[in-house]
């Protein structure tokens, strides 16, 4: 007597799914580079701390350059005096602003780094 063939299985598949995280390990990179919310806030915690170095040079600067014209104004004839203090006052806080702004800025980029690579 004849066996009538077994039933077939079909299998259904879809699309392959991401694998879940081993052992709650995950990497910014990736998050990043999917540009998933984590990795946009990563990038926009950056971009903020950049920002805040940035405003605070431009906060000292204006402090320090702006009130010279009501110095200025003050003594009229004190020509020899605007131009030392243009020409050889400003300089050195002038160049000290550049090197803490540059400091800083590679500073906060090390860090970020440091948090994508997992070091």
């Amino acid at each position: 007597m004849p066996q009538e063939p077994a039933e077939r299985r079909v299998v259904v598949t879809g699309p392959l799914r991401r694998a879940g995280r081993t052992s709650g390990y995950y990497r910014p990179r990736t998050e990043i580079d999917e540009q998933t919310t984590l990795g946009h806030t990563y990038v926009r915690t950056l971009m903020r701390i950049q920002l805040r170095a940035g405003l605070t040079v431009f906060a000292v600067l204006a402090l320090l350059i702006g009130p010279l014209p009501l110095v200025f104004a003050a003594a009229p004839d004190a020509r020899r005096l605007e131009w030392a203090v243009l020409g050889f006052g400003l300089y050195p806080p002038l160049v000290l602003l550049a090197r803490w702004y540059v400091r800083r800025a590679e500073r906060n980029e090390r860090d970020f780094v440091r948090l994508v690579e997992d070091r």
